[in-house]
């Protein structure tokens, strides 16, 4: 019998680029997942208009809410346990989830970085990359810890560097490459399950 799509949460800060892309994968029955509910940390933002526009739930905690960042941090865990997530994907997310969120579903949440971990942590992977004289740069998609872009690896893909690159265009390069894999990556989540084994990530039941 054929088993239920996985279900995902999608949190998002921005325009919804990356929410896009699964959500145009998510059309198609074999992909294996649907995205049941997206969730920001701010109001009036793209991502929540393409959800809404897409018949998805939207959901909204701000951090000018909480009391504080750890009630904030367990409210945002609160909201998205309460949509039962298979996988949570964080798409231009700009928040880190702490104390509260970790424990409970830190081992479902995967994230981007645009370099190829753990060389170049950070908000700056594509011109660090740069500065450094990498002739091989690219992405990684990884499962959230409590440290920044240091979680176990998922998948990774490499970017070719050119000679007259700035960083502006080397991160764009890298946003193809990086939507492409979190698409592939997620489907294949969905379809196989996965396992944490230390710091492996494994497909399959």
């Amino acid at each position: 019998m054929p088993t239920a799509p996985a279900r995902l949460v999608v949190l998002a800060s921005g325009a919804g680029s990356t929410l896009q892309a699964l959500l145009d994968a998510c059309e198609d029955p074999s992909y294996g997942a649907r995205v049941v509910a997206v969730g920001a940390d701010r109001d009036g933002i793209e991502a929540l208009a393409r959800a809404a526009r897409s018949g998805v739930e939207t959901f909204v905690v701000r951090v000018e809410d909480a009391g504080s960042r750890a009630e904030w941090d367990a409210a945002m865990a609160t909201a998205v346990s309460a949509r039962d997530p298979d996988v949570v994907v964080l798409a231009g997310f700009m928040k880190l989830l702490g104390a509260s969120y970790l424990p409970r579903l830190g081992a479902r949440t995967v994230n981007t970085h645009p370099a190829l971990s753990p060389a170049f942590p950070g908000m700056h992977g594509p011109a660090d990359a740069l500065a450094y004289g990498v002739k091989i740069t690219g992405c990684t998609l990884f499962v959230i810890d409590q440290g920044v872009d240091t979680g176990p690896i998922v998948a990774q893909a490499a970017v070719a560097v050119a000679e007259d690159d700035t960083a502006r265009t080397l991160h764009a390069r890298i946003k193809v490459a990086e939507r492409a894999l979190l698409v592939d990556s997620i489907g294949r989540m969905a379809r196989e399950g996965f396992a944490i084994e230390g710091r492996q990530v494994r497909f399959g039941r």
